[in-house]
Formats: C-alpha cells, structure tokens, sequence
C-alpha cells in the first residue's frame, strides 16, 4: 500500500511539473498575442470532448483532443474565411462548447458527480497514469522545439503583428499554431486541473512573470518555471489540506500572481508617470 501511493505521488509530482512548464510556456504566447478569449474557448472545448467521451465510454483524451483540435479550426482559418473577428466566433464558441459540456455529462446519470465525472471538472492526480506523463513528456519536448525554431517569427508577432506582416511574415500559420498548441496542451493536462480551472493556468504564470520582465527570451524561461512551481506547490496544498488538487493549483497560481502584481516594477512605475502628469 505504502509503495503504491508512493508510486501515485511520484506520477502526481512529475505530471504537475511537466504541465507547470507547458502551461507556462504556451501561456507567454497566448498572452502576448493576446488570444485570451481564445484561451477560454480552447479549454472548454477540450472540456467538452472530455465529457463526450465520459458520456458514450470512449477515451476522454481522444474525444478532448478531436473537440480542441475542431475548437481551434471554427477560430482560426473558418473565422478568418468568414471575415468575422475572433471575438465574434469566441462569444459563439465558448458558451457552446460549455453547454455540450453540460449536456455530455447529465447523459450519464449512473455515474453522477463520482469517478470520471468528477475527474473531467476538477482534475485526479489518481488519474494520472505512465502513458500520461509520456505524452506530456513528448509534448514538452516537442512545443520547446517548435518555439526554438520558430523564435523570430513568434518573436516578430508578439512585438506587433502588423510590423511582422509588413517585414513579409505571413503570421496567420503561426498564430493558428499557437491555437491549436494551445488546445493539445490544456487536453493533455486536463486530468491534472479539471475542465472547469485549466484555462487559469495558462493565463496566471505568464501574466505574473510579465510583472516583471520585459525581454521576451526571459520571459519564456521564467514562466515556465512559475508554471511549475505553482503546480507543485497547489498539490502539495493539497495533500495538506485534502482538497482538490485542480483547485488547490488555481488557487496558488492566483495568489502569486496578486502578490507579483503588488511588487511589480511595471506597477509601480505606471503610477509615478500617472503622479506626474
């Protein structure tokens, strides 16, 4: 018994690091391009596909994936050929993905609020398993190799968009890479924090190092390592507390980034311009 939770906790522990640093990393772009609606409607649709695939006994992580992976299509290249604004197919996007969500999961009433059910919303590191943590590991390994040779060109974007475009970047391709990264990444950790929280922590590490950095190749190694960090510590809070893993992460990662935002220089220094006009 000792060595069998022994062996969850290590799969717990190794799982919230490489979901800290995918989180972290993808949440630098998200930000600075600023698709944070999208964010919203890329978590939900993985969140949606989860809950399809609680409600007809298919793998959740399948089903996660094809909805995110369908998600990041409707916002990208269909929403760009309908000449309709991103916030536009965002506001239609979000709440239905949610609504599928819903419906997905009271056409299981025999396993109620227990089990699966309760993994999809809130998250079980008892869920985790060995084929997870390769996966993530295989994810990590291949987002940090998709920023390394894409640098400048997502470096350009996050700059200004329009600049990059006019210097002969043709930034569509990438950002829509970053979407639909975006989606794959909150799928994979969806176990992790659940479908209901997970959109938290692609925004939180990034904003909270963003407080105090303005290098962008800084910015991408802190957060990163923010993003970890504040995993670990909300699972450690946790196991503390005997709370939910997914809400004790969300709950830490937002705690550091209020106190980053009462220390940030940024902060600060927007105010004494603010005194001085």
């Amino acid at each position: 018994m000792i060595w069998l939770e022994y062996v969850i906790m290590q799969r717990a522990l190794i799982a919230c690091i490489l979901a800290g640093f995918l989180m972290g990393l993808i949440g630098v772009f998200v930000v600075r391009m600023r698709l944070s609606a999208i964010g919203y409607s890329m978590s939900h649709g993985a969140f949606a596909g989860a809950a399809l695939g609680v409600a007809t006994a298919m793998d959740p992580l399948v089903t996660g994936l094809a909805f995110a992976s369908g998600t990041a299509f409707l916002i990208g290249p269909i929403a760009d050929k309908a000449r309709l604004h991103v916030d536009t197919i965002t506001s239609i996007v979000f709440p239905l993905n949610m609504a599928l969500a819903f419906v997905f999961l009271t056409l299981t009433p025999e396993i109620g609020l227990t089990s699966q059910v309760a993994n999809v919303l809130w998250g079980s590191i008892i869920s985790v398993t060995n084929n997870d943590l390769v996966y993530l590991a295989t994810l990590f390994a291949s987002a940090v190799a998709i920023v390394y040779f894409t640098w400048k060109e997502l470096f350009a974007i996050m700059f200004n968009r329009k600049l990059a475009e006019a210097d002969g970047i043709r930034t569509k391709p990438f950002v829509y890479m970053i979407i639909l990264l975006s989606g794959v990444v909150i799928t994979f950790s969806l176990k992790l924090v659940g479908g209901l929280l997970i959109y938290a922590l692609i925004f939180n590490p990034a904003s909270t190092t963003l407080q105090f950095f303005e290098d962008m190749r800084t910015v991408v190694i802190v957060s990163p390592l923010i993003g970890a960090a504040t995993t670990v510590s909300g699972l450690l809070v946790s196991l503390v507390f005997d709370l939910p893993v997914g809400s004790c992460i969300v709950i830490v990662s937002t705690i550091v980034f209020a106190v980053a935002l009462l220390l940030s220089p940024k902060r600060r220094r927007k105010e004494e311009n603010g005194n001085e006009k």
